[in-house]
């Protein structure tokens, strides 16, 4: 179901690749692109400018998705090009934890974490400790790189390990989400991220166990 949407979405804006191609623009300008604009959205986030960062976050996500491509147009793919491509997107998406868990150490509040004063006539939403959420910015990454490492290490030990619910377009489409939704909501939503981010590692390494009891002698 989740590979079905992503080619879904893939077809949609493989046009736009192949026309890009022959305007002669190179894999490697929106792979250097899509981590400029991933930079800029982290800036964005730690400043509390979350429309903008929202609509940065998608910008970004459009190069992520047109460098393959763009690279397959214009017969251009290569090994070091996908190892470059992932490790950018490591650098990118850290940023992007990074400065949403400044935002919140710094200056969050109205976060809908708990509701204070519900019999008050000064009732709102708060939120009572902006650190916690920028622990769990920083958690939220540490189980993001999880779920690449996990993939990678399986992989360099020959097994196939793809599952999982919340891959890296899964984990920037969210934190988007949270973005739009405006720092009263976005708490709400990178606990959930939390929550899937862990799940996903979970999956990835229970896949592995079975693969590894399934291939035992």
């Amino acid at each position: 179901m989740t590979e079905t949407w992503k080619e879904r979405g893939r077809s949609w804006f493989r046009p736009l690749g192949t026309a890009l191609a022959r305007r002669g623009v190179r894999p490697d300008h929106l792979t250097y692109a899509g981590l400029g604009l991933s930079l800029l959205a982290a800036l964005l986030l730690a400043r509390g400018d979350f429309l903008s960062a929202a609509i940065v976050l998608g910008l970004s996500g459009l190069c992520d998705m047109l460098d393959g491509d763009v690279a397959r147009a214009t017969g251009t793919a290569s090994t070091f090009g996908a190892f470059l491509d992932s490790t950018l997107d490591r650098i990118g998406e850290g940023a992007l934890f990074a400065g949403l868990a400044h935002y919140f150490y710094t200056r969050a509040s109205g976060g809908s974490i708990w509701f204070r004063g519900n019999l008050e006539g000064s009732a709102r939403w708060g939120d009572p400790d902006g650190q916690t959420l920028a622990v769990l910015s920083l958690a939220t990454l540490i189980l993001a790189f999880l779920v690449s490492y996990t993939r990678a290490r399986a992989e360099g030990l020959g097994l196939e390990c793809k599952v999982g619910i919340m891959e890296r377009p899964e984990r920037l489409l969210t934190l988007a989400a949270g973005a739009l939704l405006g720092p009263r909501f976005l708490p709400g939503v990178l606990g959930i991220l939390f929550l899937l981010t862990l799940v996903t590692v979970l999956q990835r390494v229970y896949h592995v166990r079975r693969l590894t009891r399934s291939t035992a002698p």
